[in-house]
């Protein structure tokens, strides 16, 4: 095992997809966000833009995104983010890892909303506040602190979700592995070692997300 690890770049391949996770996961809580205010809106149009969004993406695989976004968008309709192969495919990743999971991010921020009382909504309007007011100042903010849990299970799942991007050729941990276990022995081995690096990864993620919604539930 050990002569392995010389030979492969397996911290290199674990930072690739902590970065991917990581600009995923703000692509995905900015998406998500606009999504969940389209949701929650009082215009019909946006609400129904909203809903077909989480419908539509929630349902298509997301492998089914990755080979698109270079088979289709980059190979064959030439929008690529950049000329360099690598940088193009971890961008193409990154887009279709927020675009997906910003569906999910979209329905936890909506089971915040909905734990807020309907009253502080009808308060709000009948001080005044518009509705971008009431969103800003009174609902997003109590809605975040609501969402804590289901938004660190979405942000795990998008980590081990990070594994799709090896299909399109990104060098992340899964697509190492990969090329471990088909050209070297020993593959149960290597298969246990790099499910050991996600956990270390997601594990402290759980046991973060678990203690900051009890701490920052709102108290009804």
């Amino acid at each position: 095992m050990g002569d392995i690890l010389a030979r492969y770049d397996f911290l290199g391949a674990f930072w690739l997809t902590i970065q991917l996770s990581f600009w995923s996961a703000l692509g995905a809580l900015v998406i998500g966000t606009v999504i969940a205010i389209l949701r929650v809106s009082p215009v019909p149009v946006l609400r129904l833009i909203g809903t077909s969004y989480v419908n539509i993406l929630r349902n298509t695989p997301l492998t089914v995104l990755m080979v698109m976004s270079i088979l289709g968008l980059s190979l064959i309709m030439g929008l690529r983010f950049s000329d360099d192969v690598n940088t193009d495919v971890f961008r193409w990743a990154v887009t279709m890892l927020s675009v997906y999971h910003a569906a999910f991010v979209c329905e936890a921020l909506r089971s915040g909303v909905n734990t807020i009382p309907a009253g502080q909504a009808e308060a709000a309007r009948s001080i005044g506040l518009t509705f971008s007011q009431s969103l800003t100042e009174v609902l997003l903010p109590q809605a975040f602190r609501g969402a804590i849990a289901p938004l660190g299970s979405t942000l795990i799942a998008l980590i081990k979700n990070s594994t799709v991007a090896s299909v399109i050729g990104a060098t992340d941990a899964a697509g190492l592995m990969a090329v471990i276990i088909e050209n070297e022995t020993g593959g149960l081995g290597v298969f246990f070692l790099f499910a050991a690096g996600f956990v270390i990864l997601t594990l402290p993620l759980g046991i973060l997300f678990t203690s900051l919604s009890r701490k920052l539930a709102v108290k009804r």
